[in-house]
């Protein structure tokens, strides 16, 4: 595929991906390859997937990457990694979100690292985006770890009234290869986009306008912090290639940083 435009930061904009996707004897060995190409990485808590050994050597893995580490949570289902919806009183899911930010936080405290954001996986990162109550419930949990950690959640509405009702730092997330609805709810009836032409002119347009097509055929404005790269597709390498062609990404917290001119 051609480059399109040159490399050069016009907006500021974070590359995320999941580490530790994986349990005992099963793993997923392409999941590091993305890892020269990101700023972030979600390191499964071992809920959805991970296992201690997994755990502990993505942490490795990303801490000599130099790369900013989060916690990648969600519903207790290995099973289903993390699919499938469960309904938990918020005292429940606030146990699980705290357990899970702590078991990462321990392994970080232990090789020398600091844990700087949180994101959740699967069927919890689908009702974050569409229940307001939900998703401030998992805030709350993650500003109890500590203040200084960022919540990634998913693009919207609710993201963004949830940072202003409960005061949490958070970063506003796209999936490149998902159907947005108009109201920024990805629409989970399409499959997704694995075309990486398509995908790198949406990429190109978001970056230059904060906006993307939704399912309607309009536009609808996103204002994202941070781009979420799956590495389970066989094209996967090649589209964060791209995009990191186009821009390069920088963390989360070193924009806000910068904004707040503590950083040049």
């Amino acid at each position: 595929m051609q480059e399109i435009l040159e490399k050069k930061s016009i907006k500021n904009i974070d590359f995320n991906c999941d580490l530790a996707q994986a349990y005992g004897i099963y793993k997923n060995n392409n999941e590091t390859e993305i890892l020269d190409y990101v700023s972030s990485v979600n390191i499964s808590c071992g809920f959805h997937a991970g296992d201690p050994v997994t755990i502990k050597e993505a942490l490795l893995k990303a801490k000599d990457k130099n790369l900013v580490i989060g916690a990648h949570i969600g519903f207790n289902d290995i099973q289903g990694f993390g699919y499938r919806p469960v309904e938990l009183k918020d005292d429940e899911l606030e146990a699980l979100v705290i357990y899970q930010i702590g078991a990462l936080m321990s392994f970080a405290k232990a090789y020398g690292v600091s844990i700087e954001h949180v994101r959740p996986h699967g069927a919890m990162y689908k009702k974050a985006s569409e229940d307001f109550s939900f998703s401030c419930a998992i805030a709350r949990a993650i500003k109890k770890c500590s203040d200084w950690l960022v919540y990634y959640a998913p693009v919207g509405d609710i993201t963004a009234k949830v940072a202003d009702y409960t005061g949490i730092q958070v970063a506003q997330e796209l999936c490149l290869e998902k159907t947005y609805n108009a109201d920024l709810t990805i629409d989970y009836s399409k499959e997704d986009n694995t075309n990486n032409y398509e995908l790198i002119k949406h990429f190109q347009h978001l970056i230059h306008t904060s906006q993307i097509r939704n399912n309607l055929g309009g536009i609808s404005f996103a204002d994202v912090d941070t781009i979420h790269f799956s590495n389970k597709y066989k094209n996967s390498m090649d589209l964060i290639q791209q995009a990191y062609k186009i821009l390069t990404p920088t963390p989360v917290n070193y924009n806000n940083a910068k904004i707040s001119g503590w950083v040049d």
